[in-house]
């Protein structure tokens, strides 16, 4: 079995997949791990494979956090590129304007490119709320190069290919999570030409302006994987939960790695010499009182 952009799922639909088959092999994929998929790793409950390298004739992403103060120097980028007969994504948070909160939407935006801001382009606008043909429509005309700049929520995250796109310019880009973000960001860069990740924010607390920072840094999908570990927690190894505080109140699944790796090679050879721990009939015992209490018998995943 095959799970494509596995930062996607959720625990249970991966376990109910898994269940579809006989124990099946499982191989799962993803540019962005999350937190748990790096905590199972260090568990040694998942093999892992990782392209540390870019395809040949490909450029690094320039990443820049910018303010509101800011926005001109995206504008401006967007023009010089657009002059070039380069195209332009913008993603925002929502579709359509809030009363809760207060940040640009979608359609909003979109009219403002397009009447304001961005009259001499041709602005698309693509969101979840449009048919299946509308989206269709939206991706083939920027994909054909109709339009030059589109204005979107997160749908465009995955499964979009333009390789003529160079900018991605994200608004409020500090409620987005970094797996999101560094998957927007492979929307660009899937061209020679060289490209840019724009995270507009106007976010004054320190962990916002940190994890945007890791982005800046870094391209290494597994590398702002362990960062988003240390901001937000493994979750639950044995439960539902993707981040937050795990469930040892003593070890550390960045920090106590060697101690874990070490304990999961103990724990290889006691299921070799005896699989059913019958020699060790506490430890069964207290496993499966745990595994029955926080997991009610469902997959690990």
């Amino acid at each position: 079995m095959v799970i494509d952009e596995q930062h996607r799922f959720g625990v249970q639909q991966r376990a109910r997949l898994q269940q579809k088959g006989d124990y099946p092999h499982v191989l799962t994929m993803t540019a962005t791990p999350i937190p748990r998929t790096l905590a199972l790793t260090l568990h040694g409950d998942l093999d892992v494979s990782q392209i540390d390298e870019l395809p040949p004739g490909r450029k690094a992403i320039q990443t820049t956090a910018l303010s509101g103060k800011e926005r001109s120097h995206a504008y401006d980028l967007i023009r010089r590129e657009v002059a070039q007969g380069r195209q332009i994504y913008v993603v925002l948070p929502l579709v359509e304007e809030s009363e809760k909160l207060d940040l640009k939407s979608a359609i909003d935006e979109y009219q403002h490119l397009q009447e304001v801001v961005f009259p001499e382009f041709k602005v698309g606008l693509l969101h979840g709320r449009m048919s299946s043909a509308e989206k269709d429509d939206a991706i083939n005309q920027f994909r054909d190069n109709q339009t030059q700049i589109l204005v979107s929520t997160t749908v465009v995250e995955v499964g979009v290919d333009v390789p003529n796109a160079t900018v991605m310019l994200i608004e409020h880009a500090e409620r987005f999570g970094l797996s999101q973000l560094h998957q927007l960001r492979g929307r660009v860069g899937r061209g020679a030409a060289q490209s840019y990740c724009l995270l507009m924010n106007n976010s004054k607390t320190e962990t916002a302006q940190q994890r945007l920072k890791v982005l800046e840094q870094s391209q290494d999908g597994f590398f702002i994987s362990e960062m988003d570990l240390r901001f937000r927690g493994p979750g639950a190894v044995l439960g539902t939960r993707q981040s937050g505080l795990p469930d040892f109140a003593l070890a550390s699944l960045v920090d106590d790695q060697e101690v874990l790796e070490l304990a999961r090679e103990a724990a290889k050879k006691a299921i070799e010499q005896d699989p059913m721990l019958e020699r060790w009939a506490l430890m069964r015992a207290e496993l499966d009182y745990r595994y029955q209490r926080l997991m009610g018998g469902t997959l690990l995943t």
